[in-house]
């Protein structure tokens, strides 16, 4: 990914691994368009696969070097 202030591009190779775990990168130009493509990801995994989505967030925590909830709401 190249960053120029907000403006964002991505490699054709990171748009097809984006596109295999289901993030449309192909039209995202700008910070605000990867921050939508990001969250209709999330949305959608939430409504079709929340434990996948909880899966992913726990992990993302772990990363950080947090611990992760204990009593998800």
């Amino acid at each position: 990914m190249l960053r120029s202030g907000k403006k964002l591009r991505f490699t054709r190779g990171e748009v097809d691994e984006f596109r295999r775990i289901g993030i449309d990168a192909a039209g995202v130009k700008m910070q605000a368009d990867w921050e939508a493509a990001v969250t209709q990801w999330a949305n959608v995994l939430e409504a079709e696969r929340p434990d996948l989505l909880e899966k992913i967030a726990r992990g993302l925590t772990r990363m950080k070097g947090q611990k992760p909830d204990q009593n998800p709401s």
